[in-house]
């Protein structure tokens, strides 16, 4: 139960989010068209009383840029609660009215989720409760100024407009905005801003555009934070509590986190290493020679060889500028030519990005809109003494800005791009801003032509061939030196001549193992399997390192730690493949269809609920499988008593317990075998059912009974 998303949420729903009612954005009195619906009139009616307006952004760098945009710089600003979060106020034409604006921000996600209080200590219940635990929304700590800010300013408004990030994270932080406020005045009126820049075009067309907030993309994130809670928590403290009883010395003190993305992504490690360890070279055979040190070869014994010219043949060759920049590219080509890692990267282009230099960086689109005027955005670049002059032979080439173009698009957000040239950033700042900048302007350049000249030639009957390339014309590799297309030389042949080699060896090798991934490397892998979002890759590389179960070598690759090897090979000695994708990504292809309106939001969750509970017992039921694997890497397991070993022990809810209402579960007596009913709460809540010494065997059914009450009352 989220107990402060209920209230707001539920009044939205009822008037906004109408099933069977097509969404329309808010603005049919400033198109000039009259209202079709006598819900359109009652709206243009009631916008009519707006006299004060709550702006609220996800971060005050975007609430300063924005308010300076809409103010036109005549913004006044005074102090709010928090001190990192300031209130801009100014005068606005908006809904064909002049109204006052405050502008004030969040600083991302306002509100928590987390189990209700007697379920949040570690030891509190059988880790497997976890999953049907109930949980609530709540505010923490260094987000209460900001929700009494919130909470203040909006009493003396009409209407709230959300200036949230436009994603799914953003959508989620804005009703929570709206549950917020919507509980301080019920009555509020609610907007959403579309944007993907802070520019003044982007800030203006998002005014006149405001819609509904999109209460499916959030529940998809409701879903994502319920799951990751219950799931992460279970298995953290079932791995946390075990391992440390049966590995004292190495992990007494080691906090063994589990997350469905993190272990994935720590598998795709695992494998790499694994499959390294298992290579087997192999032989093969080249053949060095002048001039045949640039031919293919075959493996062949030569005698006082012959060469003859087959053919010669001469063809045009491109090398194809860059696709529209997206976000899992940036963060692949930053940490391989930057050497910036995409922590770091993400990092500094959202700073970039509320600083109005770029376009918002989260997008799965490589494809530039036919509505979005490259022209301008070029031309600003060429302000740049650095690449100024390209962006110019940008603009006069024939067809000015031509775009290559990809075939993924998010439907929201544009390819990251430049929204106007600074000449002033430092650093890694500076970097990835010439790096965004570079990628765009030669994006839509033209393709680098060349010209490949391959020669066929016969030694002995064996076939041969070489080929050279003469680059003509480099064209975006002006602008772009992360990309390298180098000019070969070959002797200039005739066909039907023969020449002799002036000298022939053949000489062996062996087949090489893979290398370990790269961060780039793992991203690919993470984008190709579904694990994660281009928002989230990131913080689960990230994880992964901060718990040890990965470090880095000297150039920069993932290796396994001790820890991180041996979890992974418990786990899939199981049969549940834990560090496989497959789990995580039917979740997030779920989170996606939920985000469509496409499925249910309880269904999805009760689904993944039950299947990762289902996993779970079973590990638990399989946990001596993980010592086993761990053992090697960290010493021999400590011996545990029965008594150690039923206190690990699963206990499935058999009923509710009829004085608090939490679980009851069936335990043995510390003596003997006789069972009994305990409740979950003890030793604060003491009820408990005996059963008489004549019953000699107890268990719990997984049917439930049909009458019993309150239900569900299983079946023993």
């Amino acid at each position: 139960m989220l107990v402060l998303h209920l209230l707001g949420r539920s009044l939205l729903r009822s008037g906004l989010q109408r099933p069977g009612v097509q969404r329309r954005c808010f603005c049919a009195a400033q198109s000039g068209r009259c209202p079709d619906t006598p819900q359109e009139t009652e709206m243009i009616r009631s916008r009519a009383q707006i006299k004060k307006v709550l702006c609220v952004a996800e971060k005050n760098d975007a609430a300063k840029g924005i308010s300076e945009i809409m103010s036109g710089g005549r913004a006044t600003r005074r102090e709010g609660m928090s001190k990192f979060n300031k209130i801009y106020e100014y005068e606005y034409h908006l809904f064909g009215q002049n109204v006052t604006v405050s502008m004030t921000s969040v600083s991302g996600h306002l509100l928590g989720l987390e189990f209700k209080a007697p379920f949040q200590k570690w030891h509190s219940c059988n880790p497997v409760l976890l999953f049907d635990a109930e949980v609530e929304k709540y505010c923490p700590n260094n987000m209460i100024q900001i929700k009494q800010t919130l909470e203040k300013e909006v009493r003396q408004c009409q209407a709230l407009v959300v200036w949230t990030d436009c994603d799914r994270e953003g959508e989620n932080i804005g009703f929570e905005i709206i549950d917020v406020c919507k509980a301080v005045k019920p009555n509020l009126q609610v907007f959403r801003a579309k944007f993907s820049e802070i520019t003044p075009n982007s800030i203006r067309r998002a005014c006149e555009t405001l819609m509904e907030p999109d209460a499916n993309i959030s529940d998809a994130v409701d879903v994502r934070q319920e799951l990751d809670l219950r799931i992460g928590a279970s298995f953290t403290r079932f791995q946390t509590l075990r391992l440390q009883k049966i590995f004292p010395e190495s992990l007494a003190n080691q906090l063994i986190s589990y997350g469905s993305c993190q272990f994935p992504t720590l598998g795709f490690v695992v494998e790499r290493f694994k499959a390294i360890q298992a290579f087997i070279p192999e032989t093969f055979y080249k053949i060095k020679g002048s001039p045949l040190s640039c031919l293919g070869y075959n493996f062949i014994h030569f005698q006082d060889p012959i060469a003859t010219v087959t053919s010669v043949t001469s063809k045009p060759k491109s090398k194809w500028r860059p696709l529209p920049l997206d976000t899992v590219e940036l963060e692949k080509l930053a940490s391989r030519k930057l050497k910036i890692s995409a922590k770091e990267t993400m990092k500094i282009a959202e700073k970039l990005y509320t600083q109005g230099f770029i376009s918002y960086p989260r997008t799965e689109t490589n494809i530039f809109p036919a509505n979005l005027s490259l022209g301008p955005l070029v031309e600003q670049q060429t302000q740049s003494p650095a690449w100024g002059t390209f962006a110019q032979r940008v603009l006069d080439q024939p067809g000015g800005p031509n775009p290559r173009q990809g075939k993924n698009s998010d439907q929201a957000h544009p390819p990251i791009h430049p929204t106007k040239y600074t000449g002033t950033l430092q650093g890694n700042e500076g970097r990835v801003y010439e790096f965004i900048v570079r990628h765009f302007l030669a994006c839509v350049s033209q393709d680098a032509l060349g010209q490949e000249t391959v020669v066929d030639i016969d030694i002995a009957q064996e076939k041969f061939s070489a080929s050279g390339l003469m680059i003509i014309a480099r064209n975006y590799l002006d602008v772009y030196p992360y990309d390298k297309w180098n000019t070969k030389l070959i002797p200039v042949y005739e066909q039907e001549s023969q020449f002799q080699p002036s000298a022939i060896e053949m000489v062996d090798g062996q087949t090489s193992p893979p290398q370990l991934l790269t961060e780039a490397d793992l991203i690919s892998l993470m984008e190709k399997h579904g694990i994660g979002t281009d928002a989230t890759h990131a913080e689960h590389i990230e994880t992964i390192k901060s718990r040890m179960y990965v470090g880095l070598t000297a150039d920069q690759r993932f290796l396994p730690g001790e820890l991180g090897m041996g979890l992974v090979e418990g786990y899939n000695s199981m049969g549940y493949e834990m560090s496989k994708p497959n789990l995580r990504a039917e979740l997030e292809a779920d989170l996606k269809l939920v985000s469509e309106g496409r499925k249910d939001k309880q269904n999805v969750l009760q689904h993944h609920i039950q299947k990762y509970k289902t996993v779970f017992i079973e590990s638990v039921r399989k946990a001596k499988k993980l010592d086993e694997a761990l053992s090697p890497y960290l010493g021999a397991a400590q011996e545990i008593t029965e008594e150690q070993e039923q206190d690990m022990e699963i206990l499935l809810p058999v009923r509710k317990c009829p004085n608090c209402g939490r679980d009851m579960v069936l335990k043995k007596k510390r003596e003997g075998n006789s069972k009994y009913l305990s409740c979950v709460g003890y030793p604060a809540c003491k009820t408990a059912v005996w059963f008489p010494d004549m019953v000699l065997e107890v268990s719990r059914d997984d049917s439930v009974c049909p009458t019993c009450r309150p239900h569900p009352i299983h079946m023993g």
